[in-house]
């Protein structure tokens, strides 16, 4: 797995919790400016989620990591992220896909009781070319 850091958020949270991940997926990127990505074509993504927050749940979890796990891996592994109804645009570019999955996630988290936050999410789609999105105040739900 990815035995790396990434670039940090500054908060004031009392906990910060990191989760990685990877999956296999296909894409095209449906726009006359694509070039060769406008073909569909195969990544193994690697995704790193950070979350953060005050308070832990009863289990004295922020969020359990098999949570983000399920929520990002378990829905697009081994798919085409054409296919997908949050990708409807035809354009799960890097930076899409890593906003795409900063909305689900932080959907999933609004629901929980202690509230964490998902400050960033890292999509990185091969080895040398990565894109970060993060969530400017407010945009929380």
């Amino acid at each position: 797995m990815l035995q790396q850091f990434y670039p940090q958020v500054f908060h004031d949270y009392r906990y910060e919790l990191n989760k990685d991940m990877q999956m296999a997926a296909a894409h095209f990127i449906d726009h006359q400016d694509a070039g060769r990505c406008r073909d569909t074509h195969g990544h193994t993504y690697f995704i790193n989620i950070t979350i953060a927050g005050d308070a832990l749940d009863d289990a004295g979890f922020l969020v359990d990591f098999k949570t983000l796990k399920d929520e990002i891996h378990g829905a697009y592994d081994h798919t085409l992220l054409n296919d997908h109804p949050r990708f409807a645009e035809g354009l799960p570019t890097t930076e899409v896909v890593a906003r795409v999955f900063w909305e689900q996630v932080d959907e999933r988290l609004a629901a929980r009781e202690n509230r964490p936050y998902c400050l960033q999410v890292l999509v990185r789609e091969t080895p040398t070319s990565y894109a970060i999105y993060r969530p400017k105040r407010g945009d929380h739900r």
